[in-house]
């Protein structure tokens, strides 16, 4: 299985241009991916620098036709004029996709000037197996915040894990039916944290309780090398090149690691693309 996250600057890149089609392009090169995680994807959003508020979400789905397209907005809110306004998360799979949830995380308005913040959690079938496969985008202005999210994060990831050791409940028709779940998991995304920071260990940390623990698999793969920069690469607005873009899972999708790559060339965003190949 072949997975790109990337955070896509709603298509905006460093270079000026506004391209969602060479998104699409620029990480099929990368990979025949079969499964792709978009941080900033809007709807409706005019006033973001080179878009004229389209729906960023639909457009992704005319764009890779054959995949099933999952929508994760944290933003949703009224356009003043009868419409919605949306900002968040997209999962596009060519595999089959079963349960969806989509969590909201730790978010206090009072906090910072910051927005709510969102993860999906699909579950997907994947060659050697089911797994769930989460993207999310972490707060980037206020470390309480996002440390409040990291918390999130490990809470949902621990009840999952709670709920495959329970046997599922008999019966049920249309929405009660029960669904399969499991604990195997990757979570991926902007996590607006450097791989030093505290809220990092914190996400990686074992629990107590026999969840299985989220492994970074860029150090599971390059022990030694410090993460490639994914952000501030070319632009230097919000600080000096680092890294804030990271894949993890569990340990026995991280097993099967194959292979993953930070593309640092493309300016197609302010983000550079993580590309992950699972045996």
């Amino acid at each position: 299985m072949k997975l790109v996250t990337w955070n896509i600057q709603w298509g905006l890149g460093v270079d000026g241009r506004f391209d969602l089609g060479r998104i699409v392009a620029h990480a099929r090169a990368l990979a025949d991916f079969d499964v792709l995680c978009l941080q900033e994807v809007a709807d409706n959003y005019p006033d973001l620098e080179g878009s004229a508020g389209e729906n960023q979400f639909a457009a992704f789905a005319d764009l890779l036709p054959g995949y099933t397209l999952i929508e994760g907005a944290a933003v949703d809110v009224p356009d003043g004029a009868g419409g919605r306004r949306r900002f968040g998360n997209a999962l596009l799979s060519r595999l089959p996709v079963g349960q969806v949830f989509r969590h909201t995380l730790a978010w206090k308005a009072a906090e910072a000037r910051s927005m709510p913040r969102l993860m999906i959690d699909a579950m997907i079938d994947a060659p050697f197996g089911p797994v769930r496969v989460m993207t999310t985008h972490l707060e980037y202005s206020h470390t309480v915040l996002r440390a409040a999210q990291v918390e999130s994060i490990r809470a949902i990831h621990a009840d999952t894990a709670a709920r495959t050791a329970r046997p599922p409940l008999a019966g049920g028709i249309a929405p009660f039916s029960p669904q399969p779940v499991v604990a195997s998991a990757i979570l991926c995304g902007d996590f607006n944290m450097k791989p030093d920071d505290p809220s990092k260990a914190r996400l990686e940390a074992p629990f107590d309780d026999g969840t299985p623990a989220l492994v970074d698999l860029w150090r599971k793969a390059h022990p030694n090398e410090a993460h490639p920069p994914s952000f501030c690469l070319y632009d230097q607005t919000y600080g000096a090149p680092h890294c804030c873009d990271f894949v993890f899972a569990t340990g026995d999708v991280a097993g099967r690691l194959a292979s993953i790559d930070y593309d640092l060339a493309t300016r197609a965003s302010d983000h550079q693309p993580v590309v992950v190949t699972f045996d």
